[in-house]
């Protein structure tokens, strides 16, 4: 390892090679300028090099580099010195000063802060110097930081354990000589440069500038100096952190940062308490004996000026603090920057302000608090947290500036409560939006602030308390606020399948996290405004406790009892209070666990109870805006109220030649609002509903009985909206009571909801859409409704019989019905295997079998055949040859000897009977004259073939054959469409008990239905238009659900049945073009499967109808058809036979 002596020398005798060419070119030329850039360069790479292996120069190796620089400095002039080679100079003094200010004498110290304060402000040739380059200037403004900068004990070269107060001394000798009289001018002009260095395009440039006025300023102005230059430096650093002069949007944020940092030390140097106090212009008095002093002290004789300096006096600081005051308003503008840097460094500048500054700035805290108090809410978490920081530690109970600072809150605080209502009807988002974050970061730091004692900020929570409570005055401001919180409907639109009602038919159980629909505010067009003014309102809220009952109890009286726009604006108000009271958010669903509150939970349990009741008024009664009839003191207008200012956006719309004749009123009113909406009045009430629910979590399960069907009526509401709202709500609840899905809690407190339906649907008291509440109810609670569906069943009928003479409510009945059906037929263990048809032994046969087999009859056809009532007879002579009752040793077959019963099956399931009974009491109603009603029942029977056995369903279905038939030929196609359903299930799931009435009944009516489908869609506007194509695009017309039934019918009665042959010929050339390519692809497979089932029976006829059809058979050239392309499918079908 090399020793340090060893070091010294190498870097000596390295330095000394370069040194000694430097000396020898200390007079510049133009050729040798190029050599002695060259040699500063190796210069500076060697001290570079050994700064960085962290070695200090000795003051003998800085002597000696630094004789041939001074030399050059000295003997040629500072305009035959070039910019760069300059610049390399100061760069080698900056290194040098590094270690040298050690030692250094302050003749040598005030000479290179001459020579640098000259090259900053371009005056090293006494005055008359050109201007030096931005590069040169930054190099000069480094050498001089580092000649003024303050070192650290650690520093020292000798050890910082030889004597801990060396750079202390040094440091206040080279302070105390930059303070004479014969230095101040020095200095001034430094300053001067240094403010016009700022102004340079060159970044690097300004932020050395600005980062060694910061120092002058700190440590090297007299106090009496600093009162001087406060104007211009305030100015400058103003422009530099707006970007004045750069003519861009925003300053770069360590220039801000640096700016305000500058400012904030002038202002607290020139103008701070401490200061102020120290000079008698202002007086603290923060305890008696500060007013005893102030009573008995002396006045101060005024010193005589100096030159330079500015004394304090009160007159200068009320100038001064004016002119102040107008400087830190206009950095308003820098609450919107968008860098953190800067954001942190308005937050530092203005809690250094106002806590330096509480007796000489009075005026200015205002501005400075509501920055932080903006600043709480940036989307930078450094600076949110460092402002809420510098709010609580400003409003300490150990704080001087506590008192003042509350006040100042209380006032910020009404001056923005009171101008919401103009902002907001002002169209201003950005104002209502800083007004609504000032209000909450105050309601917030209230909420957080405690003294010694633990108690929160009184002041701040009473204001809250008296403003929300029964002395605040409510009904005064709150009519303001409410007439302009109108709500727009939300911008959804309304379809027959709802967002909800696909969440319920799918899964239930699987949706956690529904959130609650948006609501939009009609003056404000940015969503940002809207959040904070919510949050606003929760903030409030929970500042105020418990005394904010009343303001909630009054805003949503106003929603309760009255039906225009500011009802709705008061349950929102209200919800939103609400939730900040409870400390409960409708956004998450993570149910916390809070302190009780016994007020408040009595108080939500009343409301709970009585905002269902909106639920019971006429919606089809016309309000006051559409009830011609209204009261007399409404039907005069009421110019002071209704009168305002229309603000409209769009086009104008101008009377056309056409209506100058009609009449005009005397005068127009413009609307103040827009007509109410009756489902957002009662969204918004749900969300308070939910609110409650959060707030009783558990014991709000005894509650559910007034409130669950207000939420399962506003489910099948046809607004979207309130129908979202209500499966968020009915979610909420869920969570809130501990219930594990919204299908468990309804199963459980099914009773509660199945007697609101019934009393709902009685001759005092009439809901039309009670059954859909019902039917919602059956979907959610799923496959456990079995337990419960008697009790639905037994409900429906009864009212079927009551109300039969209603279409609307039979309808909404029978879809009750027809959902408990496919509820139960969801579960598969309910239904019963189908029994299919053996297949033909016909099927299978080779030609020579067939062939045989008819030689065999053909010799033996005129031998005499057992008749066959002969064969069927009983025989009377077997008898039994043991003893009645006796035993035979041998097991034998209980039930051989006798014939299958068909009826006797095992007993029926609770299932099965529930559903025989919705079968058996709904037959009636496929005669009814509505024809929706017709399909629905025909869609129970068909929902219910899956879930009964036979022995329950065939006698049902016997006896309502006819009106099946009957429903085959309805004038509704949607009914035939589910007649021939109906007959597709049933010859799938009792094929031996449909053949022959499919073939004998229904072929008929099908064949004649083919037939005038066909000519029907040539005529459609939904049908392919390609040659030769059948059927429609889509498959979801009732055409195409006609053709898939009937050729499922047919291929399930088909199996296992030998039919007529004209009939099967009949059924094999009438679904020919099904085979076609331009088919639907859904049908051609159908078609498919029919041939092969009709194939395993007469595979010849269907070969010579397909052949034929492609032309391949002359003898039949009728069937064939060049326009349908079918040898693709045909190929497939005569494949598998």
């Amino acid at each position: 390892m090399v020793s340090r002596s060893e070091e010294d020398k190498k870097l000596f005798k390295d330095l000394k090679a370069l040194c000694v060419p430097l000396l020898g070119n200390q007079v510049l030329t133009p050729t040798s300028i190029p050599v002695v850039s060259n040699l500063l360069s190796e210069v500076l790479a060697i001290l570079r090099d050994t700064k960085t292996r962290g070695s200090t120069l000795k003051p003998a190796i800085i002597s000696y580099v630094f004789f041939p620089i001074s030399t050059i400095l000295r003997r040629n002039p500072a305009s035959a010195i070039p910019d760069q080679l300059l610049e390399k100079l100061l760069v080698v003094l900056a290194i040098l000063c590094d270690d040298w200010w050690w030692d250094m004498d302050l003749k040598t110290w005030e000479q290179i802060f001459l020579l640098c304060g000259a090259i900053i402000g371009g005056i090293e040739n006494k005055g008359k110097g050109r201007d030096r380059a931005d590069e040169t200037k930054e190099a000069a403004v480094r050498c001089l930081w580092t000649l003024l900068r303050k070192r650290l004990p650690d520093e020292d070269p000798l050890g910082a354990q030889r004597s801990a107060m060396r750079p202390v001394n040094i440091f206040n000798t080279i302070q105390a000589h930059s303070k004479t009289s014969r230095f101040l001018p020095i200095i001034g002009q430094t300053v001067d440069s240094l403010l016009t260095t700022t102004k340079s395009q060159h970044l690097p440039l300004i932020r050395a500038s600005l980062k060694l006025l910061r120092l002058v300023i700190a440590e090297y102005l007299a106090d009496d100096v600093v009162t001087s230059v406060l104007p211009g430096v305030v100015s400058c650093m103003c422009k530099n952190a707006l970007a004045i002069d750069y003519m861009k949007t925003w300053a770069n944020g360590d220039i801000v940062a640096s700016a305000l940092d500058v400012l904030q030390q002038i202002i607290i140097r020139a103008v701070g308490d401490e200061i102020c106090i120290k000079e008698g212009v202002v007086v603290a008095v923060d305890s008696l004996e500060d007013l005893v002093e102030l009573k008995t002290q002396p006045t101060q004789d005024q010193k005589p000026p100096t030159p330079y300096t500015t004394p304090r006096t009160k007159s200068w600081l009320r100038g001064t603090s004016s002119q102040l005051h107008m400087a830190l308003i206009s950095l308003n503008s820098l609450i919107s920057h968008p860098t953190s840097s800067a954001l942190l460094a308005l937050s530092s500048f203005s809690a250094a302000i106002l806590e330096a500054t509480r007796l000489t700035l009075p005026q200015s805290r205002p501005p400075l608090i509501s920055w932080l108090l903006s600043l709480t809410h940036s989307d930078y978490e450094a600076v949110s947290s460092h402002a809420k920081r510098s709010l609580l530690h400003l409003l300490n109970p150990t704080s001087t500036s506590r008192h003042s600072l509350m006040q100042i809150l209380l006032q910020i605080l009404r001056e923005h409560l009171t101008s919401l209502p103009r902002l907001l009807s002002s169209h201003s988002d950005a104002k209502v939006e800083h007004a609504a974050k000032v209000i909450e970061a105050i309601c917030c730091v209230s909420s957080e602030v405690e003294d010694s004692t633990g108690r929160r900020l009184y002041a701040v929570g009473h204001e809250f308390s008296r403003l929300l409570g029964p002395n605040g005055g409510i009904e005064r401001w709150g009519w303001s606020l409410l007439s302009v919180l109108t709500f727009n409907p939300p911008p959804i639109w309304s379809t027959s399948a709802s967002a909800p009602q696909l969440m319920l038919e799918s899964n239930s159980g699987a949706v956690q996290n529904i959130p609650f629909p948006e609501v939009t505010i009609l003056f404000l067009t940015s969503r940002s405004a809207q959040d904070a003014l919510e949050r606003m309102f929760r903030a409030m809220g929970r500042a105020s406790g418990e005394d904010g009952i009343y303001a909630v109890e009054w805003f949503l009286n106003i929603g309760e009892h009255r039906q225009d726009s500011r009802a709705i604006s008061g349950l929102w108000c209200g919800c939103r209070l609400l939730e900040g009271i409870g400390q409960v958010s409708l956004d998450s669903l993570d149910v916390s666990i809070m302190q009780r509150m016994k007020k408040l939970e009595k108080f939500v349990r009343g409301v709970a109870k009585t905002l269902p009741e909106m639920w019971e008024e006429n919606e089809y009664l016309l309000d006051e805006h559409q009830n011609p009839s209204l009261s007399s003191e409404k039907t005069h207008l009421d110019v002071s109220e209704d009168v305002v200012v229309e603000h409209t956006k769009g086009l104008i719309t101008i009377r056309s030649p056409l209506d100058l004749g009609r009449p005009t009123p005397a005068f127009s009113v413009a609307p103040s609002a827009p007509p109410p909406n009756p489902s957002l009045r009662k969204a918004l009430a749900l969300q308070v509903i939910s609110v409650c629910a959060g707030i009783l979590q558990a014991r709000f399960t005894p509650l559910l009985l007034n409130v669950l069907y207000p939420i399962m009526h506003s489910l099948v509401s046809e607004s979207a909206h309130l129908s979202s709202t209500a499966l968020a709500t009915l979610h909420y609840i869920t969570q809130s009571t501990s219930y594990a899905s919204p299908a468990n809690l309804l199963l459980s407190n099914f009773d509660y909801a199945l007697d609101a339906v019934s009393r709902r649907l009685s001759r005092r008291w009439l809901d039309i859409d009670a059954p859909k509440v019902l039917v919602i109810l059956t979907r959610l609670v799923g496959r456990d409704v079995v337990h419960k569906a008697g009790d639905v069943v037994e409900e429906c009928f009864d009212r079927l019989d009551e109300f039969h003479g209603y279409e609307v409510l039979v309808d909404g009945l029978i879809a009750v019905l027809l959902e408990v059906v496919l509820v139960v037929g969801s579960d598969e263990q309910n239904h019963t295997e189908p029994k299919r048809a053996e297949p033909s032994s016909y099927s299978g046969q080779t030609d020579s079998k067939q062939f045989d087999s008819f030689f065999e009859w053909f010799s033996c056809r005129h031998k005499v055949q057992i008749d066959e009532e002969e064969t069927q007879r009983p025989k009377f002579d077997q008898v039994p040859q043991n003893d009645w009752g006796a035993k035979d040793d041998q097991q034998e077959d209980p039930h051989a000897g006798r014939a299958e019963d068909i009826l006797d099956d095992t007993p029926s399931t609770p299932t099965q009977v529930l559903t025989k009974q919705i079968v058996s009491r709904s037959l009636y109603f496929l005669t009814h004259g509505s024809p929706l009603i017709r399909a629905r029942i025909l869609n129970v029977l068909a929902s219910a073939v899956p879930v009964l056995p036979e022995s329950a369903l065939l006698p049902s279905i016997h006896q309502a054959w006819p009106f099946i038939l009957n429903r085959l030929e309805d004038a509704e196609p949607f009914v035939v469409a589910a007649a021939t359903s109906l007959a597709q299930v049933l010859a799938d799931h009792v094929g031996d008990f449909m053949h022959k009435r499919v073939w004998d009944d229904v072929w008929p009516r099908f064949r004649t239905m083919l037939r005038k489908l066909e000519v029907a869609e040539s005529t459609s506007a939904l049908a392919r238009r390609r040659p030769g194509t059948v059927g429609t695009e889509s498959a979801y017309t009732v055409s195409h659900r006609l053709y898939k039934a009937m050729i499922d019918t047919m291929r399930a009665a088909a199996r296992g049945v030998q039919a007529k042959d004209t009939t099967t010929w009949e059924v094999i050339v009438a679904f020919r073009r099904f085979l076609h390519d331009q088919a639907h692809e859904e049908l051609q497979s159908h078609a498919n499967e029919l041939y092969r089932a009709l194939s395993a029976n007469n595979p010849d006829a269907v070969w010579l109808a397909l052949s034929a059809t492609q032309g391949e058979i002359e003898q039949l050239s009728f069937l064939h058809n060049p326009r349908w392309s079918i040898e693709k499918n045909v190929r497939e079908i005569l494949a598998a036979i």
